[in-house]
Parts: structure tokens; C-alpha cells; sequence
């Protein structure tokens, strides 16, 4: 179970979403026309850490707006591993920018998603900073955390549009930094004179390698933008999703799982609270619990899952929505895609990523073994990394591909009684149920 202080956590944070789901529900019933192009990505109450695009703590930070007309916004984490010579002395001051004319390292793409049930959270919150700061120095990857449009002022389809449009403005920005490169002298800029190349992304971004990683509601997000990349194909060049993590998905159905009834009212995130925000995402001509944006295994006419790229899904013990994100995984498998699950134990929707739970041991165990799997696929999909990429004491005993070898990767030196591992088998056709639920 839980210890106490996350009990009482659960209680506050409960109480605290329950009234904002409430006061939206109803502004959205007063005011006749509650949605608006413009949209917000962050609510009054959001606690926002400030960017720095200055190295502090191994990780320099920078917040762009990519659409003029939106609120979409975007905020970058470039680790300091990414520079491969001393930094000058002014550096400090301005902030980093690349030198042009040197070397580069290039590190993988990760569009994070947050959570929030699509109507709170944001991409600069103070949790969202120092969960995005961890999984960069982690992974070794740039991140670039997406601020999409909430809901209601947004609806349906709006944040998933959104998270869409920044996969399209990263190919974009990838052909720019081509362009560039192929002729040195010349520069992009836009009506106001402005660089229309992002200088972080074309030194340091190999969009060859995108990683997508969605928390909660973003979970959803991630999901969805995996399946318009395989129906975009190579109209995305040079962005390929590579692969995708799923954490906590936001995932629900007409017909209730095991874990949708017997933990109806658990922490953090209860059924009605997430029914509640499901309403206030989806247009009322278009509510149900069926919509593909909600249940991924009704999501009809989408591509065959045998083309979704390798997923890894985070599940919690005491999480309702459990059984539904492990049952696309299981999904998934059948058509021989490398969908692992990580279950863990006595710990609640979002364990690893809200900001008063982020120093736990579960959180930090969670961000390492998403850094495992995170870096095996960066390191198959590299065509010229030659850089050590593997975490020192992990990378040892983790298999080339996931899933050959699932003695070697329990062998790993953490604390394993914090979670189970469901699956990281490669004979998908003899699950374990012992091993896939806790009991």
C-alpha cells in the first residue's frame, strides 16, 4: 500500500482537480461558445519553474511558441552531454548557443506530453521541469516538453493536433539545418528578421531518432501521433518515430476491466474524475468511453498495430486505469511488436512524475529503467553513434534487443521489490499471468 504521505497527497490533489473539473464543467455549461482558437496550455494555479537556457544542474532550458495563432508552446531541455568542447566564459551570461563551423554531437529527439487529463497541467510546471531535467541527463536525449492546448477551452481534437503540428514543425526544422549546412553563407529568416531555424534541434537533434513519451493524458497523445506517423510515412522526413513510452495512459472503455472495478475510487485519479475530464475533452455530439482518443483498442480505421513502433508502457499497482493500458500492450505482442510492460508495485497514477512524489525510490527506479530501454533503441536505431551510450552498471547487463533475454535484465543491480516486471519475454505466446499482475 501506499505510505500515509501519499494517502494524504492523494486527498489534497483529489480535492483540489475535483473542484477544477467541477468549475470548468460548469463554465463550459454558462458560456455558449467555451472554445477558442487561441486556446491556454496552463492554469492560474500551475506552480511554473522558469526556463534557463544556461546549464544548471547538466541541463539548459529554452521556451519557444511555435504557432502565432495558438497558445502551443514548447519548452527544450538540452543535456550538457550534447557539448563536446569546453563552453567559452561568456557562456554564462547569454546562455548557450552553438558554435557554428564545430562539431556537434547529435542526440535523440523526445517529445514529452504531460499529464493533467487534458485540462490542467503544463509543459513548464515545476514538476513537469524537473521530471523532463531527469530523462534528459538520463537518456542522454534532448527533450522538448509540449505545451498543447487545454481543454475546454479546446476541444477534441485540438491537443491532438497540436502535439501533430510539432512533429511536422520538427521535420521542418531538421530540413532548415540541411539547408543550412549545404550552404554555410546563407541564412533563413522570417519576415521580422528572425532566425527561422531553432539553433539547439540543428546542432544537437537527430530527428532520425524520435522518441515519443506521454504521462497520464499525454499518454494519449503519444499513442495517437504514433499512429499518424505510420500513416504519414516519409512525408515526416527526416523524423522517424523510433519508438514510444507510455506512461500511465489515460486509457477507458464502455465495458469495465477488473482494475476499473475494483479500484474505481483510487488515488490521485478516480473513474469519476476521469469521466468528468473525458466530457470536457470530447465534443458532447461525439462523447463516449468508446472514442479512439479514450480506447485505443476501438480505435477503428486506424493503421494495423503491427506497425506501431516498440512501446514501452508504465503501469501503477493502485491505478484504475491499469488493466486497460496492459491489455494494448498484450494487443500489441500478438502482432509481434516489442510492447514491454513495467508494473509497479504499492505506488499510484503518476508515481513518477508529480512533483511531490519525484524523490521517491519508486520515481527514481521508474526513470532508470525507462533510460534502459529508452537507450537500447537509441543505440539500434543509430546508424553512426560510435559515443558510450550505456548507463554504467544497467548497460552491463541489458540485452542488445528487448526482450531476448529477461533473466539478464532482472539481473540488473536495482531494487526490484519496488516494481514488477510484466514482460520483458521474447515468446509472446506464453504470458506469465503471475508475473503480468500483481496480486
Amino acid at each position: 500500500m501506499p505510505n500515509l504521505i501519499v494517502k494524504l497527497y492523494s486527498v489534497f490533489f483529489k480535492y483540489q482537480q475535483k473542484h477544477l473539473l467541477q468549475t470548468l464543467s460548469l463554465s463550459s455549461l454558462t458560456d455558449q461558445k467555451p472554445t477558442n482558437s487561441f486556446g491556454v496550455s496552463s492554469r492560474p494555479h500551475e506552480s511554473i519553474a522558469a526556463s534557463n537556457p544556461s546549464f544548471t544542474d547538466g541541463v539548459a532550458t529554452k521556451d519557444i511558441h511555435v504557432d502565432p495563432i495558438s497558445s502551443l508552446s514548447l519548452r527544450i531541455f538540452l543535456p550538457d552531454t550534447a557539448i563536446t568542447s569546453p563552453l567559452p566564459s561568456t557562456h554564462d551570461y547569454g546562455g548557450y548557443l552553438p558554435t557554428p563551423g564545430t562539431f556537434h554531437r547529435k542526440l535523440p529527439v523526445m517529445l514529452q506530453f504531460h499529464g493533467g487529463g487534458f485540462v490542467s497541467g503544463s509543459n513548464e510546471s515545476v514538476g513537469n521541469d524537473a521530471f523532463c531535467r531527469r530523462i534528459a541527463k538520463l537518456c542522454d536525449v534532448i527533450v522538448v516538453a509540449v505545451g498543447y492546448r487545454l481543454a475546454p477551452e479546446t476541444k477534441y481534437p485540438g491537443a491532438f493536433e497540436d502535439g501533430f503540428k510539432v512533429l511536422n514543425w520538427l521535420a521542418k526544422q531538421a530540413n532548415l539545418a540541411a539547408c543550412g549546412r549545404l550552404d554555410s553563407q546563407s541564412h533563413i529568416f522570417d519576415s521580422f528578421g528572425a532566425s527561422m531555424v531553432e539553433p539547439w534541434l540543428a546542432a544537437h537533434g537527430d530527428p532520425s531518432r524520435c522518441v515519443l513519451l506521454g504521462v497520464s493524458s499525454g499518454a494519449n497523445i503519444a499513442d495517437y501521433l504514433a499512429r499518424r506517423a505510420v500513416e504519414a510515412g516519409k512525408l515526416l522526413d527526416p523524423v522517424k518515430v523510433v519508438a514510444q513510452v507510455l506512461m500511465f495512459p489515460f486509457f477507458i472503455g464502455s465495458t469495465p476491466t477488473h482494475s476499473e472495478v475494483k479500484l474505481a475510487n483510487s488515488y490521485f485519479y478516480d473513474k469519476a474524475m476521469c469521466k468528468l475530464a473525458w466530457k470536457l475533452f470530447l465534443p458532447e455530439e461525439q462523447f463516449s468511453l468508446d472514442h479512439p482518443a479514450a480506447n485505443p483498442l476501438t480505435a477503428g480505421g486506424q493503421p494495423p498495430l503491427k506497425h506501431m513502433p516498440p512501446t514501452l508502457t508504465i503501469v501503477a499497482e493502485h491505478d484504475f486505469m491499469r488493466d486497460r493500458a496492459i491489455s494494448y500492450s498484450e494487443e500489441l505482442r500478438k502482432v509481434n511488436v516489442d510492447a514491454p510492460v513495467l508494473d509497479y508495485k504499492d505506488t499510484v497514477h503518476e508515481f513518477a512524475t508529480l512533483d511531490v512524489l519525484l524523490h521517491t525510490p519508486q520515481a527514481r527506479v521508474c526513470a532508470e529503467d525507462v533510460t534502459i530501454w529508452v537507450k537500447n533503441i537509441a543505440c539500434f536505431s543509430a546508424s553512426l553513434e560510435t559515443t558510450e551510450w550505456c548507463n554504467p552498471g544497467h548497460a552491463a547487463a541489458m540485452p542488445m534487443f528487448p526482450g531476448k533475454d529477461a533473466d539478464a535484465y532482472l539481473s540488473l543491480p536495482v531494487p526490484m521489490e519496488l516494481f514488477t516486471v510484466s514482460t520483458y519475454l521474447n515468446d509472446i505466446s506464453k504470458p506469465d499471468p503471475g508475473v503480468l499482475f500483481s496480486p
